[in-house]
């Protein structure tokens, strides 16, 4: 089974030596991991682009502005953010988006920073990653407004309808361990819905292990292969087939430089 996450955090608060985290991922069939690069406090970035430049075979960086931050973001911040951005090796903006369910930032601001995000996504022609917790309307209204219409859903957890209407502004979903829960049948009728070329599989590390791990261990690159399997078992499909649809989708959207 070839494997791509298309979504995780490596921060060195929850894994001091990210090359330990890699050397399990690769044992467990990982060949590339998408590491997400966020507004940690203001003028820090976190450690992202320093994992991936440390990997670079390994790990392709994003970077951008959580919602749950947006209230905190300078200026200076914001400046930095459009710099980054424009890097070669950053391949992504965000994640950015929308989260109702926390409201750490009120709302108005989490929809400004998200507005920002697309803007500087296109200025820099390069896709989005978006967060949206119970605020799918709103984010997908966003989108259409700014005109978007390249990127993921990241930890995509909608009901049908939600992932028709992302499907339909061209945004592929990326899936994590949540599929693997108990009493998650709306998101997993949108995953047998949304057709393989437009899914990608993910960690979110360290959080949401999947199934059997959750509730053990913080969550790693090396068990997005368990979502693979369920988006497989869904799908009526081979895991390993499933699994290298999923990376490829990763790489031709973000434009990673890999063979599969």
């Amino acid at each position: 089974m070839k494997l791509i996450d298309s979504h995780c955090h490596l921060e060195t608060k929850d894994f001091p030596v990210a090359g330990e985290v890699i050397e399990r991922a690769k044992a467990a069939g990982v060949v590339h991991a998408v590491v997400v690069g966020l507004l940690q406090k203001p003028g820090d970035f976190g450690h992202a682009l320093a994992a991936a430049r440390e990997h670079p075979d390994f790990l392709t960086p994003t970077i951008g502005v959580h919602p749950h931050d947006a209230a905190v973001a300078t200026q200076e911040d914001w400046d930095t953010l459009a710099k980054l951005a424009a890097l070669p090796e950053v391949k992504a903006v965000g994640e950015t988006g929308l989260d109702y369910y926390y409201d750490h930032s009120p709302r108005e601001v989490q929809a400004l920073g998200f507005r920002r995000q697309c803007q500087l996504a296109k200025q820099v022609k390069k896709p989005i990653v978006i967060h949206v917790r119970d605020a799918h309307d709103e984010c997908a209204a966003i989108l259409e407004s700014e005109g978007m219409h390249e990127g993921m859903i990241h930890c995509f957890t909608g009901d049908l309808a939600a992932a028709r209407r992302y499907l339909d502004l061209g945004f592929f979903l990326s899936i994590s361990g949540v599929v693997t829960y108990k009493k998650t049948e709306p998101l997993q009728e949108a995953v047998k819905f949304a057709p393989l070329e437009r899914l990608m599989v993910e960690t979110d590390s360290p959080y949401l292990s999947p199934i059997p791990y959750r509730g053990k261990w913080p969550n790693e690159p090396r068990w997005v292969g368990e979502t693979a399997k369920k988006v497989a078992e869904l799908h009526g499909k081979d895991p390993d087939e499933v699994a290298l649809i999923c990376a490829r989708n990763t790489v031709r959207l973000l434009g990673i430089a890999l063979s599969l």
